[in-house]
């Protein structure tokens, strides 16, 4: 696993750790999920998990006030409170509250088997967990996602945030989904933040919680310190 944190630039401290699963040589996630085949996805899924809990005890973030957001598989979640037992065995032996976890839901994935989705996001948010519609506005973005599951994260795509700070366009659509968000008491992150100015130009929207390059690339079973750009907001 690799980590990469989502930082809150008006408090300047690490909202979340994101945890990313990596091949031995560093490979990464979607090279390895293309050797991953269907009778494996459960496997895969709880094995990711597993690890990706038990690094972050190990790095001591169970003890932080950062939490620890974990992309799942919801093609191998065949029943939620099921599958969810070797996630919380995990968190047990290794002492990580799971009050800290967030799990992240692809939004290809949700549009794919919408009424799954919205039952293993029922039960997870019964069970007290938050969820993330991950990569929101990749080209799949159908706004009754944000109606139907009503996710407490969204994770805005990279290409809605590349050259915010230059094209009126984009941050007239990330505006506006910020105020949505807003309304509807979900928090929003901008993900694939890479540039100085780009974080500018969202803090200037109001967005506060990012995630990208600037701030620091994932770290190999590490815990990175974020980067802080020269000009961040007042805290509210």
């Amino acid at each position: 696993m690799a980590f990469q944190p989502i930082v809150d630039i008006a408090a300047r401290s690490v909202f979340a750790y994101e945890a990313l699963v990596r091949g031995p040589a560093g490979e990464s996630a979607a090279s390895i999920l293309r050797s991953v085949g269907k009778a494996e996805l459960y496997t895969f899924d709880q094995a990711c998990r597993v690890t990706a809990i038990e690094t972050a005890a190990s790095l001591g973030l169970g003890g932080m006030a950062s939490d620890l957001s974990i992309n799942f598989l919801p093609n191998a979640v065949y029943e939620p409170r099921a599958c969810i037992r070797t996630t919380l065995q995990a968190a047990a032996r290794s002492r990580f509250p799971t009050g800290k976890l967030i799990f992240e839901i692809n939004e290809g994935e949700l549009l794919a088997a919408p009424d799954h989705l919205a039952n293993i996001v029922a039960e997870y948010a019964a069970m007290g967990f938050r969820t993330a519609i991950d990569d929101f506005g990749s080209g799949y973005s159908n706004l009754n996602l944000l109606a139907k599951f009503r996710p407490d994260l969204v994770k805005l795509d990279m290409e809605l945030i590349r050259g915010i700070d230059t094209d009126k366009g984009r941050r007239s659509i990330v505006g506006h989904c910020a105020a949505m968000c807003r309304e509807m008491a979900i928090t929003i992150v901008a993900e694939g933040v890479e540039t100085r100015d780009e974080s500018a130009a969202l803090a200037d929207l109001g967005i506060t919680l990012m995630q990208g390059y600037v701030f620091a690339r994932p770290g190999f079973r590490s815990l990175p310190a974020p980067d802080w750009p020269d000009r961040a907001p007042p805290a509210s």
